[in-house]
């Protein structure tokens, strides 16, 4: 047995755990935060047998991509003795972090 343990972007949480429960996989969903955008993760727990961790996977990776997302620069902190003119950039978000952990025991109950 093994337990996946997905940290994936908000926006993709959705998708994910209906393309998961569509596959016959149940999920326990985390809100989570973090990252350098400091924003809401959500991070999922599937337990598996080894021989579906592959396929979870595969779902992850379909729903969970990397994309270009543009962000305005925060307002640093006060007592700035400049002038601070706001710019935007371009950030990478989305995709996923995995994580596969054995299980010494799994109960349903």
């Amino acid at each position: 047995m093994k337990l996946v343990l997905a940290v994936v972007q908000d926006d993709d949480s959705g998708e994910l755990v209906e393309r998961l429960v569509k596959n016959k996989f149940s999920a326990t969903k985390l809100a989570s935060t973090g990252g350098f955008l400091k924003e809401g993760n959500t991070t999922l727990m599937v337990g598996v047998p080894v021989e579906q961790v592959e396929e979870v996977i595969g779902i992850i990776k379909e729903v969970c991509r990397s994309r270009k997302q543009t962000f305005t620069t925060p307002i640093p902190p006060t007592g700035s003795a400049s002038v601070f003119i706001p710019y935007p950039i371009d950030v990478m978000v989305g995709g996923a972090t995995i994580f596969v952990l054995d299980i010494d025991r799994f109960e349903k109950v």
